[in-house]
């Protein structure tokens, strides 16, 4: 059953992906790649095309995105700046420099500057555990982060 919601050209893109993807072993995070780069984020309407696809259900489908930080159910900035929110993350003063990084920026987790440039996002654990906090814009990493670095960051990235 499709949904009328679906535009054509969305629908005839959408099935474009799947195609590429599905008979491959392990189809679901490829289709979802393309799909985040086709549209900058997994729209929800996608969801239960890929699910009948793949034969999954639509909430497989949506735990995977809602799983995995890479994966976004909604539009987003230009550029994603991350900010660990982890345990071992907590534990090293990731709770002052997001309220230093929410303030500096104007915008809190999930939201995206007024120009469109910066959306900023929570992450559970990007792997930097041992040089607490971490952030990350793009394929760029930072341990020991502070409000300078990321900003630094953020200026680099041109956001």
């Amino acid at each position: 059953m499709t949904n009328p919601a679906i535009s054509a050209d969305f629908r005839e893109r959408l099935d474009a992906i799947i195609n590429l993807h599905k008979d491959r072993e392990g189809p679901l995070l490829p289709i979802l790649h393309d799909i985040q780069h086709e549209w900058g984020f997994v729209p929800e309407e996608s969801e239960p095309v890929i699910a009948q696809a793949l034969g999954m259900t639509r909430a497989e489908v949506h735990g995977v995105v809602s799983f995995y930080h890479d994966f976004r159910d909604h539009p987003s900035g230009r550029h994603v700046l991350r900010l660990c929110r982890a345990e071992a993350c907590q534990s090293m003063g990731a709770d002052a420099l997001a309220d230093q990084v929410r303030a500096a920026l104007g915008i809190d987790f999930h939201e995206t500057t007024p120009d469109g440039r910066l959306t900023l996002e929570p992450v559970f654990c990007l792997g930097l555990c041992a040089c607490a906090p971490s952030a990350q814009m793009g394929d760029k990493l930072v341990g020991r982060a502070n409000l300078a670095k990321v900003q630094r960051l953020v200026t680099e990235a041109g956001a």
